[in-house]
């Protein structure tokens, strides 16, 4: 209870419109949409809660389309704080050198069984799909990715959760953008750069 409520209150900070903070309360996806991630880079920005399960090894626990990009995560020990953009730029370029390198458990089949670096569960999540869309298209086209990406969440019910909510997102701001209201997402800039990142707290 008090975990949720802790949530709730980032998720505020964060700028969440409404229905998504009502989607907390648990509305399941019928079915896993891979092109979500896809769709999330379109996006503002992404609330992501990663969770540190054993040392080294994190799982997305939570994740809703958010007006500023921030990511929480959630330590072994028991500490939880925000990650700063530059402590989410150094884990994506991390990963990113291994995705060169072919010594990424995000695209290489072959390491696949070996749990993922916090940068990895980043790229895997809303969050690296904004704040590292430079590399997008060569995780987007990795079939071992789209295999592997629902598997970083803590569970399925979690993972389509997420891709509810960003599937909603996108329904919104194709609304918005009809309209050309000024609804949440009807503002929304075609490029992922200009993600508002906020470290608020």
């Amino acid at each position: 209870m008090g975990y949720i409520r802790k949530i709730s209150e980032y998720a505020i900070a964060g700028g969440l419109s409404v229905f998504v903070i009502a989607g907390m309360q648990g509305c399941d996806s019928k079915q896993d949409d891979k092109n979500a991630l896809e769709e999330a880079a379109k996006i503002q920005g992404a609330f992501v809660v990663i969770e540190e399960v054993q040392p080294k090894q994190y799982k997305i626990v939570e994740e809703y389309p958010s007006k500023d990009t921030r990511v929480i995560l959630r330590e072994f020990g028991g500490g939880e704080r925000i990650l700063t953009k530059e402590e989410m730029d150094a884990l994506i370029k991390e990963e990113s050198a291994r995705i060169e390198n072919n010594t990424s458990t995000l695209t290489n089949p072959q390491l696949s069984s070996n749990s993922p670096s916090l940068g990895g569960i980043l790229l895997s999540s809303a969050a690296g799909a904004i704040l590292g869309s430079w590399i997008g298209g060569k995780l987007f086209n990795n079939q071992n990715y789209q295999n592997q990406r629902s598997t970083t969440y803590k569970s399925p019910q979690t993972y389509s959760r997420s891709t509810d909510s960003f599937n909603k997102a996108k329904a919104t701001s194709a609304t918005s953008s009809t309209s050309k209201s000024s609804g949440f997402f009807g503002s929304n800039k075609s490029s992922s750069s200009s993600s508002t990142f906020s470290t608020g707290g």
